[in-house]
């Protein structure tokens, strides 16, 4: 399993297949997939890139793409609390890692 230990990682994948099972309009459907994949690869990225500035380059993508996402579960005509949830929970994890590394 790529990112063994790594909680925010899993998270982002969880909210990335929850944001899939979403029933929303073709257009924003689009956008969160590519918006919640973000998270996912930026974290992995982000991870694996050596220096503290580099992390955090990536990890404040994956926020910003985090914060894309999050206003598309705004526009949804049906609100998914679950799927709302996880990514509050996600912002958290992704705001202490950009605060946590780099200058």
């Amino acid at each position: 399993m790529i990112l063994k230990n790594f909680r925010t990682y899993h998270l982002a994948v969880e909210f990335y297949r929850l944001a899939l099972a979403l029933k929303l309009p073709r257009h924003l459907k689009e956008h969160l997939s590519r918006a919640a994949s973000s998270v996912v690869l930026n974290l992995a990225e982000g991870a694996g890139r050596r220096t503290p500035n580099d992390q955090r380059h990536f990890f404040t993508i994956a926020f910003g793409s985090l914060r894309e996402s999050q206003a598309i579960l705004d526009l949804a005509l049906t609100p998914s609390l679950k799927a709302s949830a996880c990514a509050d929970k996600l912002a958290a994890h992704v705001y202490r890692l950009v605060n946590s590394t780099g200058a």
